[in-house]
């Protein structure tokens, strides 16, 4: 509970203080420190601010300061004492070991004692909120806080033993996750924040981890660094620093250090940035317990108390440093500033043009006045060192972490190359002649793989769903209840789950390509082609993941920090063909292609798809998503051997993702284009007429003449419509309309069982050739053409449902969501038109 929560006359112990070290620091100095009792005494007429009586006297605070005090009430005391009362009888009464749940130092009194009715100490509520107060304290909230590659989820992973990923491609730690450890007594709440460079609003990891330091300020800031690259990885700590908030530096990858040879003092290092530093092996566990140990020491000691716990300034320069001092005079008269910010970090920010800072100062009273002194100082900083305040800032920054290197002794090794593999590989993987082919070779080898492997395990899920649906169906009566149930819903979750042994092999070759470092190499290679698109080389990651599935491959688009190069991505994944799209492609071209040409014209699919995207891409990044292009800045890691458990954990939970992010929407989109071929339902007609006369084949027959151009019928317009949901379906339902047989979603490769390809090929000719008033033998080319034309428009046309739900996410609005459904739908229009009138003047 918080201090703003409680009421006049009402009284509690106070657990902690939340917020930064500056505001934290001014309220313990008023007496607001843990387990000492406040009152309520008077709220004012207005409601703000608020009395209380602490150590015998009378203070002031404001609902805004006091919603950053946790405190214990004598009613939650209460609460919490019973639950942990049953929490042990039901212990004991399965004869498991009871667990001692009262602190386990000196000072505490037994509390199953404690609240025996008749114990005078049960009497006195404050004795009870002081223990239970004590108790609650001992929860500390950590937050992980590091470069990408510096093996923050390792320690996650270790501590916590939480199954989270390791790696920085395919959307990887880019939402905060959380796991629990206990050390000496205390809880330990952990939270692995995505990997950042910095804290500038630059881009999405570094604007989400700093929206959760300032709005979820953590207990304990763990600075996790790769130690063999000390230099750039302290440049986030001097951020951090900037912040005042609690913090641990853990110096990882120590080992490797040493093998090097690499010296440094990293006790005076601590001293000199007034920051704990532990050595750290998160691999075996190495320094974890120190760690662990210094995070305590940190939580409950008193700032400025010892050297190597201290918070200091980093000095920026006298015209910098005039500037901050200025602008802060002013932050400081501002209400509500000072438990979010620290003002001198608000202060750098504004000097280096940070965006989300301005628009959070212009909102402020004395904004106009903040923002003048701002001005002032960046034209004296460029008067004096010919550079902008931002680029001063930084060099002051590097200058101050170089400086303290040189202090502690730092010194670099040459007893081993550590990196000699990666140098070895790295000269043969991005070779400029050699590489492309390999990378070529390895994302076929992948493909390949995944289709054809992949399936025999889709074949016998599909044989289930099948055998499922069945024996429901022979066990329900006939009705709208059965037929629901077994085509809408059992019918839209197996269109889904069929396709997981292919997703999960994709996702395994993916995941040993991330964790072994080549997915970094692959940007790289194909950085220069991307550029050319428009595009970030990072961009390359989620367009191959696309021809997997595009909700993952969206959701991967994460790790690319331009924002104009983000957009682009997520507008043109859709144009990838996803694995939903096979049965479709299967269906028409095993219908009217002889096999020899069939592979030509499904790889045509793919190339026109890819084309269509660098078009697409190109007049979106000149005329739609304007803005400058991010520098290609991407660490190449050092190649590691991915470890087997790893792998199929990470692919497994990959796997668990789709299920999670398409089930539920394809099931409701399924259900619903179920019921409109369902309803009104007539059980005298056949299931083709049944189709017909339905919502769906109405909706088909209304926007019959909107096709016309592409040379579609009605029934080519239902497939379209029934993919809106998921495209699985098109292929069932062209199918039931033109031959009363759904199979054809079954087929991933040709299977003309009964002729039924060939049937297919009779109706659809016959129909063309009813239409436009032919011969059979005169309508078959034209027919051949209206379903290339097909083919053509279910690549380019509407995304799934689950796709445009993704990319609301990711973006943050529909608009972006409902403009890919657009534009994608009017491409698919004029392509399919084009093609088919051109094709028509030969014919």
């Amino acid at each position: 509970m918080r201090l703003s929560e409680l009421h006049t006359g009402e009284s509690g112990v106070i657990v902690k203080v939340n917020g930064h070290g500056g505001f934290r620091k001014r309220i313990v100095e008023m007496g607001f420190i843990k387990g000492n009792k406040v009152d309520v005494l008077l709220n004012a007429p207005l409601r703000d601010p608020v009395k209380y009586r602490i150590m015998g006297y009378e203070v002031s605070l404001r609902h805004s300061e006091a919603n950053m005090i946790e405190v214990v009430t004598a009613e939650e005391a209460k609460k919490i004492e019973e639950k942990e009362r049953r929490e042990r009888q039901q212990q004991a009464a399965k004869g498991q070991p009871v667990e001692d749940l009262s602190l386990n130092d000196d000072s505490c009194v037994d509390l199953d004692v404690a609240l025996r009715p008749n114990d005078k100490s049960y009497e006195d509520s404050t004795d009870l909120m002081e223990k239970v107060a004590l108790q609650e304290r001992k929860v500390i909230n950590v937050a992980l806080v590091g470069n990408p590659n510096c093996g923050k989820t390792s320690f996650f992973n270790f501590a916590s033993g939480a199954h989270e990923r390791v790696g920085n491609y395919s959307g990887v730690t880019v939402d905060a996750k959380e796991g629990h450890a206990s050390f000496e007594g205390y809880q330990f709440n952990i939270v692995d924040l995505p990997g950042t460079y910095s804290l500038s609003a630059y881009s999405p990891e570094e604007l989400y981890v700093r929206k959760q330091l300032i709005e979820k300020t953590p207990d304990v800031v763990i600075n996790v660094i790769d130690t063999s690259n000390l230099e750039r990885n302290l440049y986030l700590t001097t951020q951090l620093i900037d912040m005042h908030i609690r913090m641990v530096v853990a110096l990882n990858m120590f080992d490797e250090t040493q093998k090097r040879g690499d010296h440094v003092n990293y006790d005076k290092l601590s001293e000199l940035f007034g920051v704990p530093m532990v050595p750290t092996v998160f691999k075996s566990g190495k320094g974890v317990n120190e760690l662990f140990h210094q995070i305590i020491e940190v939580y409950e000691g008193t700032e400025d108390a010892q050297s190597h716990y201290r918070h200091i300034h980093i000095n920026h320069g006298h015209e910098i440093e005039h500037g901050i001092s200025e602008i802060q005079e002013h932050l400081k008269k501002e209400e509500n500033v000072r438990e979010l910010y620290s003002t001198r970090y608000l202060a750098i920010k504004l000097l280096e043009h940070d965006q989300d800072v301005e628009k959070f100062v212009s909102a402020l009273s004395d904004a106009k006045e903040i923002f003048y002194h701002r001005d002032k100082a960046e034209k004296r900083v460029k008067e004096e060192t010919k550079e902008d305040a931002e680029t001063a800032i930084m060099d002051a920054k590097y200058g101050f972490i170089h400086g303290a290197l040189n202090e502690a002794a730092y010194e670099e090794g040459h007893k081993e190359d550590t990196y000699q593999i990666t140098h070895v590989l790295d000269r043969i993987l991005t070779n400029k002649i050699v590489g492309f082919p390999i990378f070529l070779l390895l994302i076929a080898i992948m493909f390949f793989v995944t289709f054809s492997l992949g399936s025999y395990p889709m074949d016998w899920i599909d044989s289930l769903v099948g055998m499922l649906g069945d024996a429901i169906g022979r066990l329900m009566p006939e009705g709208p209840v059965k037929a629901m149930l077994v085509d809408g819903i059992i019918g839209g979750v197996g269109s889904v789950i069929v396709f997981l042994p292919q997703i999960l092999i994709l996702y395994f070759f993916i995941s040993i390509m991330e964790d072994s470092g080549y997915m970094a190499r692959a940007a790289f290679i194909m950085d220069k082609l991307m550029h050319k698109m428009g595009l970030h080389g990072k961009s390359f990651i989620p367009l191959i993941m696309g021809f997997g599935c595009n909700v993952p491959a969206v959701m991967a688009t994460r790790t690319i920090e331009s924002r104009r190069s983000r957009l682009v991505t997520m507008m043109i994944l859709p144009l990838m063909s996803c694995e939903a799209r096979i049965p479709i492609y299967i269906m028409i071209i095993c219908t009217f292609f002889s096999r020899n040409t069939q592979w030509l014209v499904m790889m045509s699919l793919y190339l026109i798809g890819i084309f269509m995207a660098v078009i697409i891409s190109k007049l979106m990044t000149k005329y739609i998503v304007k803005g400058e292009d991010t520098p290609f800045v991407m660490e190449l890691p050092p190649y590691r051997f991915p470890t087997a458990k790893a792998v199929f954990r990470h692919t497994w939970e990959k796997g668990r993702q789709y299920l999670k992010k398409m089930g539920g929407i394809i099931l409701v989109a399924t259900i619903i284009v179920w019921a409109l071929g369902y309803f009104p339902h007539n059980d005298q007609l056949s299931v083709q007429q049944q189709q017909e006369q339905s919502y769906i084949g109405r909706i088909g027959k209304t926007i019959e003449p909107i096709f016309y151009p592409q040379g579609f019928n009605w029934k080519f317009d239902v497939g379209i419509v029934a993919g809106v949901g998921a495209k699985e379906i098109v292929a069932s339902t062209m199918g039931v309309l033109y031959t009363n047989d759904d199979s054809y979603s079954d087929d991933k490769e040709y299977n003309d069982n009964g002729g039924k390809y060939e049937h297919l090929n009779k109706a659809i000719t016959a129909d063309i050739a009813k239409m436009h008033g032919m011969t059979t033998d005169q309508a078959r080319p034209v027919a051949t053409l209206t379903a290339f034309c097909f083919l053509l428009f279910v690549l380019l046309y509407f995304p799934c449902v689950a796709t445009l739900a993704a990319i609301k996410g990711e973006t943050g609005s529909w608009k972006w969501a409902l403009f890919t459904a657009c534009y994608t739908t009017a491409l698919a229009w004029i392509v399919s038109a084009i093609v088919y009138q051109v094709g028509r003047l030969f014919l």
